[in-house]
């Protein structure tokens, strides 16, 4: 990956974290302090309603004492006392009672039990009141929650029980108010919220038990979505909270909190009679989490947008010198020692590019003492291997000349004779001296590749039929050749006849080191772009020592060699762009290994070099 790219990602990571980042945080907060106004404007509204239940229990409690006090209801009672129960004079005045008290409910009830008179159901007047044995003490109890049976069926009240005690079978007043819409529109609703009222009645959750005084609400026209939350708490009879979608849009989410109502009674044989469900909207806590989430996208891509300008000018700022220094490195490693890079600034990288064209001027001076070094090394061994190949012939020379000028002195008849034999000698040495300068020649004009479309193979075979007679030649040890050719090799640009001298040079070392016999293994195979070929023998090897300076002109651990066959084909090789090594360890044969390009243009270009 490109360092922009890089350096762009980084950016646009940094940038997308730190906006997630806030974003999260910004969230959580905003999430915490909903909660939290939710949680305090919830008990808010509880508190409001347990005042508005109090205050409105101790107005039902005064009404009905004062009912139970009054001259009407002693009258009653006297009279009950008096003679026997005839509730037949009284049937109108539980409900004039009522109306003038301003109470939903009120029933006069005699000490057995017997209804005497009813508001909100006139004919009971006569029947049993199954709840008379609770009224001693609750008329000592104060307001409490209670489902009252009607004739057309059931509603919840606030009520309260007096007793008119005249003489000794008192009368009990039982007056209450009802626990409905009006109750709840008194409530002071903040925004946002709504209370609910459901009456607990049946086992069964009914939408027409719900009490909603915005009935016309659209959140109700679906209120069996309030079913889960209210089973829950009939199922465990504490309050709970629950979210309500009403729709596909978050918005009009609700959260409600669900608080059991009780009746009169003791400990936990207190029946559940009602649900009050308190309703906060979360329309506002949504729309403000879209916003954030808006300004997150739309902050995040202007960072983002702006994290790619950075990055550009960050990498403009840095790549450019840095690319500057990475061609500029290219072409001293293409032979170009005169590379410099521009200079700009005094920072690390002006620093840095100053540190290579440094370099490059140091490397320059001493490439330029190197290869004056090199060429006097190259001169002064070339000298001595000349002095040294020539020294050998021209001592027999110098010796047959010695003999025919003594002879010719001291033995004349026979000079004739001597002189037939020394020019011989001297014939022979001389054409010695003739080969050894022609392979020094031949070393110092090596012709430049022709290039051309070469199979290898074909090369191969070549070598293996013009040398096949050597190796089954009677009266020298049996070296066996296995061609290991790759059938799909691709042919490649080369000079055939140039390769062909150049595999045949390995061939003719490769039997120089099996003098006992062995065998001769000629491999070619393709490796990524190049070809590859492998001349491998099971001779006697080489130490490490050899390995390295098996290729320097003029080095030969032969008895009768130049020391140029090798450097020769290091130098073909190399023409063709190619490369080759050794591997050997002694006793365990030689492998050199040709690598040639594949590709024609690098083939052409080491041709052209």
């Amino acid at each position: 990956m490109m360092f922009r790219r890089k350096l762009l990602g980084v950016f646009a990571l940094t940038v997308f974290l730190s906006v997630a980042a806030v974003a999260w945080l910004v969230s959580e907060v905003t999430r915490k302090a909903f909660e939290r106004s939710e949680s305090e404007r919830t008990a808010a509204l509880v508190t409001q309603f347990r005042r508005e239940f109090n205050r409105q229990g101790e107005d039902v409690a005064r009404r009905v004492e004062a009912i139970a006090a009054s001259e009407a209801a002693k009258r009653m009672a006297l009279a009950l006392n008096h003679a026997p129960a005839d509730s037949g004079p009284y049937f109108e005045l539980a409900k004039a009672t009522a109306e003038n008290s301003q109470l939903d409910f009120l029933e006069f009830v005699g000490s057995d039990g017997t209804i005497i008179s009813s508001a909100q159901w006139p004919a009971k007047f006569g029947y049993p009141e199954s709840a008379v044995g609770s009224f001693p003490g609750a008329a000592d109890q104060g307001a409490f929650l209670k489902q009252e049976a009607l004739q057309e069926g059931t509603a919840l009240g606030l009520f309260a029980v007096g007793a008119t005690r005249v003489g000794e079978r008192p009368v009990y007043v039982i007056g209450g108010r009802r626990l409905d819409k009006d109750f709840l529109s008194a409530l002071d609703l903040p925004g946002g919220m709504r209370a609910l009222l459901y009456q607990n009645r049946g086992d069964r959750f009914s939408a027409e038990l719900l009490i909603d005084p915005g009935a016309s609400s659209d959140k109700m026209h679906s209120p069996e979505k309030l079913e889960p939350l209210i089973d829950a708490v009939r199922q465990y009879g504490r309050e709970m909270t629950g979210v309500v979608p009403w729709s596909e849009d978050r918005a009009g989410d609700e959260v409600f909190h669900a608080i059991p109502l009780l009746g009169a009674g003791k400990g936990e044989n207190r029946p559940l009679l009602a649900i009050l469900l308190i309703g906060n909207s979360r329309r506002t806590y949504v729309e403000l989490m879209r916003h954030i989430r808006a300004a997150a996208l739309m902050v995040g891509g202007g960072g983002i947008l702006l994290a790619i300008l950075l990055s550009s000018w960050a990498a403009a700022r840095v790549t450019r010198p840095v690319e500057q220094l990475a061609h500029a490195a290219q072409e001293v490693a293409a032979g170009n020692w005169n590379a410099r890079v521009e200079v700009n600034g005094e920072d690390e990288l002006g620093q840095l590019a100053d540190s290579f064209n440094r370099m490059t001027t140091e490397l320059l001076g001493q490439k330029e003492r190197l290869v004056q070094a090199e060429r006097v090394a190259a001169w002064r061994e070339l000298a001595r291997r000349l002095a040294h190949e020539l020294k050998n012939p021209l001592f027999p020379l110098q010796l047959t000349v010695e003999n025919l000028v003594r002879a010719r002195q001291q033995n004349p008849e026979q000079f004739e004779e001597v002189l037939r034999e020394s020019s011989r000698t001297l014939l022979a040495e001389i054409s010695n001296l003739k080969g050894i300068i022609g392979k020094f020649s031949e070393f110092s004009k090596m012709p430049q590749p022709q290039l051309q479309r070469v199979q290898v193979n074909e090369v191969i075979r070549g070598v293996v039929l013009l040398f096949q007679a050597q190796l089954e030649a009677t009266g020298r040890a049996k070296i066996s050749c296995e061609p290991q050719l790759d059938p799909h090799l691709e042919p490649v640009s080369a000079d055939a006849e140039l390769l062909h001298r150049a595999i045949s040079n390995l061939v003719l070392n490769a039997m120089d080191a099996m003098p006992q016999g062995g065998r001769l293994t000629l491999r070619t195979r393709a490796e990524e772009g190049k070809v590859l070929i492998e001349v491998a023998d099971t001779g006697s090897g080489l130490t490490p020592e050899e390995c390295e300076r098996i290729f320097t002109p003029y080095y030969t651990s032969k008895e009768n060699g130049t020391g140029l066959g090798l450097a020769i084909v290091q130098s073909v090789v190399s023409d063709h762009g190619g490369s080759i090594r050794v591997q050997s360890e002694p006793g365990r044969g030689t492998t050199f290994v040709i690598e040639l390009p594949r590709r024609l243009d690098a083939a052409h270009e080491a041709g052209r070099a």
